[in-house]
């Protein structure tokens, strides 16, 4: 029996793509429509990471604002449509992403985007940006019923992918993700420039990298790693 292809699964927002700036532009949207004041985009950059309700609803907290839950799905609505009419006006790939992706490719792996965004509007973005083509699978938050770190979405993921969990790494720039890899048990390397209200060092894992250059030859060293250890 052959051995699977290596894969690399990625987080999408903060990770593969800087998505702060329309995301926020999105949220302030909702928050102006509402009355209330708009929130800076350093601010915006750590609600990012966990979906559109909670991005809402930390906006929200931010300003002290109550709101219930039939509200809070209101806004959700008109977040989504905003978002949807300018998810690509100033979100870029990260530096480097594109090189990286090519050295991997190069040496046999294969690429996954495992995210809490609604698949629709990661599907949406990563085919404005003209990346769909490269990622076997682009699973979002509502794909499967769960959102990180509940591991299944990591795992149906890999496999919608044609992948194995053996021979797969994570990648990711915050709790969410690095909490659905050790729970899928599947090694993980975080990004220093991602959004993440926890500094991505303190969640420990497994490798770190400041820039895209590094990316590949870490992911190489992880997977060997991991697989000396489970040989």
């Amino acid at each position: 029996m052959s051995s699977p292809s290596p894969m690399v699964v990625f987080d999408l927002d903060g990770t593969l793509v800087d998505t702060a700036p329309d995301l926020a532009a999105a949220l302030n949207f909702v928050l102006d429509r509402e009355g209330l004041r708009t929130v800076p985009l350093a601010t915006a950059r750590s609600m990012i990471g966990a979906g559109v309700r909670r991005m809402i609803e930390r906006g929200l907290e931010h300003e002290d604002h109550p709101a219930t839950p039939d509200d809070i799905t209101r806004m959700m609505g008109d977040f989504v449509d905003y978002y949807t009419a300018h998810i690509a006006d100033e979100s870029r790939p990260f530096e480097g992403l594109i090189e990286a992706l090519d050295d991997l490719s190069a040496r046999g792996y294969r690429f996954a985007v495992c995210t809490n965004k609604l698949e629709a509007l990661a599907k949406l973005l990563l085919d404005q940006l003209g990346l769909s083509p490269r990622f076997a699978a682009i699973c979002g938050g509502d794909t499967f019923g769960v959102t990180k770190p509940d591991p299944a979405i990591l795992l149906q993921t890999i496999a919608r992918a044609g992948g194995r969990p053996e021979a797969t790494v994570m990648v990711g720039d915050a709790g969410p993700d690095i909490g659905v890899a050790r729970r899928a048990r599947i090694p993980v390397i975080g990004v220093e420039f991602g959004y993440t209200e926890v500094p991505i060092a303190e969640l420990k894992p497994d490798r770190l990298v400041a820039h895209f250059r590094e990316l590949p030859d870490a992911v190489v060293a992880l997977q060997a790693a991991s697989l000396n250890i489970t040989n």
